[in-house]
């Protein structure tokens, strides 16, 4: 990833540069950056919105090329709608497609002066740091096995704002350093990415950095532990599975923990319970919440954030074989419980309660699980909120403020008690599914279950958010900004 940044305050007319992003409005019609290059162009601009061939309708475009007067020799002209209704939606996406829409052609260079437009409820830091993020997420390309994928050739954005906002370019690269990691370890095929893959991943990272350090558990140690819930799941695989134990030590001794935890399920074929066979390929993006939660942790360290942070990614394969676990089974966790297996494809859960379990030995501040947990909650909320679950309001509160303020938004959905005689069983002190109704909750309710020690608990369930569905859909490295700007706000917490 390389995409150099820069903040710029100059007449746009003047600068040198191979593409200009100017915005254009549907009620008032031209930005202040608009108007001066109108002005530089002897009308050009207002005529052509005059005669309709330029609309500020939101999501219309048009480029301009060669226009007299003006340096640049492309000019795009993106409509926002109305001026005084110009969201964080309507930002994000307008700083993506104006730079989407150059992608194909001999752009390297590109000038932003959307910065400059208001947008309701956000100052000049976050509109600089979005439309850094932005630019990194639309030059990503994964090249790992797709030999002829067209590369941007995006490689210099500046962006109209003041040098006093400098660091908000710093915190969009260390941020997207992350988002890009967790985008391509979900992108990458089954066949490269396995559990031993992942943690090859998390040793190169402690390698690369001195305040980080590494602990890879395998399967004679986790059978040591006890971990039969999480032992079961990949106990059909060829590829063993692995415990990965991440730690950054940046607030020094004496400081909790935050932890978090990540389901790495590297591929789902729903084990015994076998999956439908339309749809299944996605399920190599099954281990996304283990992609984001190390996404974070590179983030945090690039950053170096005043925390102190442990992740934990629980990789494993679910595999129909002979020695699989099957319906019916009673696992018994590292906590001691028991769980009767009602269905296999319920895996997630039996991994992250024993990872959940280990957790507790940090003795964590704050708890957080990532998990492509339940299609159920892709029916609920689809494809933009993360499902969020805690018996903590404060720390609801708190991931919910990080999601508004990084638009890596979730919703609250329960996590009452009342749901927890669902899960109830004959055979063991749990069942590892809840029936038909609320599964993403009782899948929560689950969790809940080994997490009874630690008040600050959350889980997020991002199946329905951590990849764009269809045969070209890709990994989106969602909640990695949320995580992220929420663990900024943990550190001036700590500071305070």
């Amino acid at each position: 990833m390389s995409l150099n940044l820069s903040l710029l305050r100059a007449l746009p007319s003047d600068i040198d540069t191979d593409a200009l992003i100017v915005a254009v409005f549907e009620d008032q019609g031209l930005s202040p950056a608009a108007r001066q290059l109108d002005e530089a162009s002897a009308g050009r601009i207002s005529a052509l919105l005059k005669s309709g061939d330029i609309s500020g309708k939101a999501g219309r475009s048009t480029l301009l090329l060669a226009v007299e007067g003006i340096r640049a020799p492309r000019i795009v002209l993106l409509g926002m709608g109305e001026a005084a209704k110009v969201d964080s939606g309507k930002y994000l996406k307008a700083a993506a497609e104006s730079l989407r829409s150059l992608r194909g052609g001999p752009v390297a260079r590109v000038h932003s002066t959307l910065p400059q437009i208001e947008v309701i409820g956000r100052d000049d830091a976050w509109k600089l740091r979005q439309a850094a993020l932005a630019a990194f997420h639309v030059s990503y390309t994964y090249t790992a096995t797709k030999k002829s994928a067209r590369i941007s050739s995006l490689t210099t954005l500046s962006l109209d704002g003041d040098a006093a906002h400098a660091d908000q370019l710093r915190l969009a690269t260390g941020i997207a350093e992350g988002v890009t990691l967790a985008r391509e370890l979900g992108n990458l095929p089954p066949n490269i990415c396995n559990p031993a893959y992942l943690a090859e991943t998390a040793q190169k990272i402690a390698a690369a950095n001195d305040s980080v350090s590494l602990e890879v558990l395998e399967t004679e140690q986790m059978r040591e532990l006890g971990m039969g819930s999480l032992l079961a799941v990949g106990q059909g695989s060829a590829n063993p599975p692995r415990l990965i134990v991440l730690r950054y030590n940046g607030a020094g001794e004496g400081v909790k923990p935050q932890v978090l935890v990540g389901k790495g399920i590297t591929f789902d074929t729903g084990g015994i319970s076998i999956k439908p066979g339309p749809g299944m390929d996605e399920m190599k993006f099954d281990m996304c919440g283990a992609a984001s939660v190390l996404g974070t942790f590179l983030s945090a360290v690039r950053l170096g954030l005043k925390i102190n942070l442990v992740t934990i990614a629980a990789a494993v394969e679910n595999m129909p074989d002979g020695a699989s676990y099957r319906p019916g089974d009673v696992l018994t966790s590292m906590s001691g419980k028991t769980i009767e297996v009602l269905n296999t494809d319920a895996e997630g859960r039996l991994i992250l309660c024993d990872a959940l379990t280990y957790a507790q030995r940090f003795e964590p501040d704050t708890l957080i699980d990532v998990a492509t947990l339940t299609g159920a909650c892709v029916i609920a909320l689809g494809k933009h909120a993360h499902g969020l679950m805690s018996r903590d309001d404060a720390l609801a509160a708190e991931l919910l403020a990080a999601g508004e303020a990084s638009h890596d938004r979730a919703w609250r959905m329960p996590v009452w008690d009342d749901y927890q005689p669902m899960l109830d069983s004959s055979a063991a002190d749990m069942a590892n599914i809840g029936g038909k109704s609320a599964g993403a909750v009782t899948a929560a309710c689950f969790l809940a279950r080994f997490t009874e020690d630690t008040q600050r608990w959350a889980h997020l369930d991002i199946a329905g958010t951590a990849w764009d569905e269809g045969r070209k859909g890709m990994a989106t490295g969602r909640p990695v900004g949320l995580l992220v700007e929420w663990l900024m706000g943990r550190q001036q917490s700590s500071a305070a």
